[in-house]
């Protein structure tokens, strides 16, 4: 009994360290940073959904996908400035927008191939904005 005591203990502190190191990673963050970590998380989100809906999974497919959605509509989304950005910013407004539409989707029907599309968009995306933050590091 306390071998389980012990390892929940663990667990627990694993899991508040992880919090700090991502606090702290989200503290020290540049702006740039923060929107490629938010990539990374609905990326990752995805790739979850992805699991738990080919093995069967609703419940964490479920989660999972509202996590992706959260990050595109609560982070990316709302971090545009249109007015700076002007018709890029409306762009990927539209583009956000459309990912969401899609994870719905991939949600109500069990759609993998809407998915695959949002996550592929996403990709698209973030490979650029890594690369905006590759191009500003060398100037």
């Amino acid at each position: 009994m306390s071998t389980l005591k012990g390892a929940a203990a663990y667990g627990r502190g694993a899991s508040a360290y992880a919090r700090v190191g991502v606090e702290s990673g989200v503290m020290s963050a540049s702006p740039h940073q923060l929107i490629v970590m938010l990539f990374d998380g609905a990326q990752g989100a995805i790739r979850a959904a992805r699991i738990h809906m080919q093995a069967g999974n609703t419940a964490e497919k479920g989660k999972s996908i509202s996590k992706a959605l959260d990050i595109v509509n609560n982070g990316l989304l709302a971090a545009l400035d249109t007015e700076k950005g002007g018709e890029i910013a409306e762009r990927l407004g539209s583009l956000y927008d459309y990912i969401s539409r899609l994870l719905l989707s991939a949600n109500l029907h069990n759609d993998q191939e809407s998915l695959d599309q949002a996550e592929s968009l996403l990709d698209d995306i973030a490979s650029a904005w890594r690369e905006i933050g590759n191009t500003g590091a060398q100037d």
